[in-house]
């Protein structure tokens, strides 16, 4: 993986940050805003340095959250009003556009 600047750190933290209690977005979501080539990037940055994110409300791209993380993110999720059906989220009507 190519180098990750600062700049581009601090843009992926502020678009999950933009993302409001009750939507989702996905890693590829933040990654078009960012201008980023791959979401990837942005699940290596979530993981490194989101703690005080609302890191939960970023899934993946076929609405289902991590796998390691999947009940915690549901639930955080479900508080919200983001309800998910078979452990997946229904993107056309929860996903937030930048």
């Amino acid at each position: 993986m190519a180098a990750i600047t600062e700049e581009q750190v601090e843009r992926v933290r502020a678009l999950v940050a933009a993302v409001p209690p009750g939507s989702v977005a996905t890693y590829g979501d933040i990654a078009d805003a960012a201008g980023l080539s791959s979401a990837r990037i942005v699940g290596w940055i979530m993981r490194t340095d989101a703690s005080d994110l609302p890191w939960h409300r970023v899934i993946t791209a076929s609405g289902r959250p991590a796998s390691h993380l999947a009940t915690r993110q549901l639930e955080l999720l479900r508080a919200e009003g983001v309800l998910a059906s078979d452990g997946r989220v229904p993107l056309r009507e929860y996903r937030h556009s930048f």
